[in-house]
């Protein structure tokens, strides 16, 4: 990625990131990262497609991701190409053959930014833009661009800027030459002092320094409210970004949420009550997986996918009107297995059944699923949503016992864990207290029956 900058007056200050935002250093960047309104501050991509693909169907598929990745971060796609690549050149990642004929279609196409659908190094893309005359952008920045444009709470926005920072800390040389201008030294110029690169390179740090200190803080909270909840039953969507997690949430339980059919749409864990009669079961939405996600991506979103970690039951969403709903599949179980988190009981869902043809076979998605139970659905049908509503309520609440109990009125805390903790049945009024029937958690009920005999334990 290119970057424009002027060069800066003896003893000057480049600019520093504030509120999240990126310095002016970077305008080119921000411009195109930040929420614009449609048609303004596009570019026009021309996308690059490289891998080593085994069939047509696999190569049709990412090309379709990394089209859908570039219309997310708010840029025209003016052309694009596939091209087999079995190995990587290490000064440009392409051959010179390759990048010749993708500048020749890209200048056809009217591009004025090439997308290359793979993680390059800082001397990669540098090289590359100096071979073709023309920014570069390959595929984690552009993940990153869609993660700019999406994140809405100050969590979520600090754990972007921190991987956009690191992203961009070691490309600080390809922002151009002026920026290895030398500032003056100390004191009316002792010295060569600092280029601009360098203070560049000092000042993000610094930046970094300070989001990690307030994400730390953050993530305090978080953890904080996750042990709050450690008494409660939890289901956390996992699966692929756009497999329809987030509309499944909102049907099971009227959250209300972000729904819209594009690519990490969802970068904040939201979680809601699931039973109705009684709040013993939490379902949370998630950010969604893809392949090849940026290590530093990984690492920044670790925290919120505590979540996933810690769940009692995961909820596996999967796209079955992907042609490669298959290694979406696979890719889940990878990044689950990096959470380990792949022990935890689950439960698949196949969604989108409306835009299927012809639906998998009951025997494929029987194996996809293994021994666990399975759904079949669509998210948009909420005549259809009780089916896996009753199915993970039923696979959380396996261990439950059943109990017929009085509480008396006085007894605060106990009707506080009755309604809050544990499903109830029925429940009738008498003279001095209620009488209940109701079902939770071994310790739960333990809990309940201590507080009734007067043992807060």
């Amino acid at each position: 990625m290119r970057f424009e900058s002027n060069p800066i007056e003896e003893h000057g200050e480049a600019p520093l990131a504030d509120e999240g935002r990126l310095e002016a250093a970077v305008e080119q960047w921000a411009k195109r990262a930040r929420n614009a309104a449609p048609g303004e501050g596009k570019n026009a991509c021309f996308v690059a497609c490289l891998g080593d693909w085994q069939s047509d169907e696999v190569r049709a598929a990412q090309l379709a991701e990394i089209l859908s990745l570039v219309e997310a971060q708010g840029d025209d796609v003016v052309g694009h190409a596939t091209f087999q690549l079995r190995e990587a050149v290490p000064r440009t990642f392409v051959g010179r053959g390759t990048y010749e004929t993708i500048v020749e279609h890209a200048t056809e196409a009217g591009a004025d930014m090439l997308v290359i659908d793979a993680e390059l190094t800082p001397s990669q893309a540098r090289n590359l833009e100096e071979a073709t005359g023309l920014p570069v952008c390959d595929r984690e920045a552009v993940i990153l661009n869609v993660f700019l444009r999406h994140a809405r709470t100050r969590r979520a926005r600090i754990q972007v800027e921190i991987a956009h920072l690191e992203y961009l800390r070691p490309r600080i040389r390809g922002i151009g030459l002026v920026m290895d201008q030398q500032a003056g030294g100390v004191m009316g110029g002792r010295g060569p002092g600092e280029t601009q690169s360098e203070l560049m390179a000092r000042q993000l740090d610094g930046r970094l320094a300070e989001l990690r200190r307030e994400f730390t803080r953050h993530s305090r909270a978080s953890r904080t409210q996750r042990q709050s909840r450690q008494q409660t039953k939890r289901i956390a969507l996992v699966g692929y970004t756009n497999a329809g997690k987030t509309t499944l949430m909102n049907a099971l339980t009227d959250a209300g949420l972000s729904a819209r059919n594009r690519p990490f749409e969802t970068l904040d864990t939201t979680s809601r009550s699931l039973s109705r009669h009684g709040g013993d079961v939490l379902l949370s939405d998630t950010v969604g997986f893809i392949r090849r996600l940026p290590q530093r991506l990984f690492a920044s979103f670790e925290s919120t996918l505590d979540e996933a970690r810690e769940a009692s039951l995961l909820a596996l969403v999967i796209d079955v009107s992907d042609p490669e709903w298959r290694f979406h599949l696979e890719t889940t179980h990878d990044l689950l297995s990096r959470l380990d988190a792949s022990d935890i009981p689950r439960v698949y869902v196949f969604n989108k059944l409306d835009r299927v043809t012809v639906p998998p076979a009951d025997d494929e998605l029987r194996t996809a699923s293994g021994k666990h139970d399975y759904v079949v659905l669509s998210g948009h049908d909420t005549s259809a949503v009780e089916q896996p509503k009753q199915a993970l309520l039923r696979n959380v609440r396996s261990d439950y016992r059943r109990l017929e109990v009085y509480v008396p009125y006085e007894a605060t805390g106990a009707l506080s864990t009755v309604y809050g903790r544990c499903r109830v049945l029925s429940a009738t009024s008498e003279e001095h207290g209620m009488r209940f029937e109701l079902e939770g958690e071994p310790r739960v009920i333990g809990s309940l029956l201590g507080q009734l005999e007067g043992d807060p334990s």
